[in-house]
Formats: C-alpha cells, structure tokens, sequence
C-alpha cells in the first residue's frame, strides 16, 4: 500500500531522531553518496533531506561559515521522495515523464527571496544556499 513521503534518518549518520529538513529539486540527488541507481527524472516533487541535532550544526557551520555544500557527504538512501512508479501503481495509470524545470524555478525563487531577507530563519538560509549551489553546480541555476 502506497503511503507518501515519511520522515527519514538523519542522512549523514542514520540517526532516527532528526532536528532540520531540507528540501531540495530532484535533480539534487545526483550529487548525493550512492544515487547511481536512481532515475532523478522519476522523482515527483522535492527531495527532503533530515539532519540529527549534531550533525545539523556540522551543516550550518559548513555552509555559513565554510561556503561548502553538505550534499556529497548525504546518503540518498535515506533522502525522502516519491517516484512516478508509486503513483503509477496506486492510480493504474501511466503518467509523462515529470517536467522539473517548475520545481526548479520554484525552489531559486524561494531561495532568492530568502538570500535577500535579513530577517530569514538559519535554516532557511543554509536551504537556500544548498539549493542555489546544487543547481549551479549541475549547470542549471545562473552563478
């Protein structure tokens, strides 16, 4: 039975008790440990990503103070995400191939307007760095 997106273990170390989650275009999972096997394109929506209490201050100091992107440390086994194949399945349909240019234009947008906020939340800042650095560094955001 088809039961959507769960919550997931911290990426980096398989804890089961995480603290932040980030949400990232699925094309992001391509710079992710172990991603061979998975088909982006297939990916419907966003791609979440958890982090355990210490491992999300590892990610911020990273990505606030250190300019680096946590993601080739993060194991896409334990990412969050929905694949076409499971809503296949649940509405015995096939479904077109999904067209993520709008999750990705969606997603800079966000960060854009969270880069630009003084008052924007950490977590909303490190997301939007990881997201804006993802894109630019599969060729898709401007640098």
């Amino acid at each position: 039975m088809y039961t959507g997106k769960t919550e997931k273990p911290c990426c980096l170390c398989g804890e089961r008790a995480t603290v932040a989650r980030l949400d990232l275009p699925p094309r992001a999972v391509t710079l992710m440990r172990n991603s061979g096997p998975i088909a982006w394109r297939d990916i419907v929506g966003e791609v979440s990503i958890h982090f355990c209490a210490s491992d999300w201050e590892t990610v911020t100091d990273l990505v606030s103070n250190l300019g680096m992107s946590p993601l080739s440390r993060c194991n896409v086994a334990y990412a969050s995400f929905d694949l076409r194949e499971d809503f296949e399945a649940l509405l015995s349909a096939t479904r077109d191939e999904p067209d993520q240019t709008e999750t990705e234009r969606r997603l800079l947008a966000k960060s854009d307007r969270v880069l630009t906020d003084d008052d924007a939340e950490s977590r909303a800042v490190v997301e939007a760095k990881v997201v804006r650095w993802a894109l630019e560094d599969l060729g898709v955001a401007p640098s």
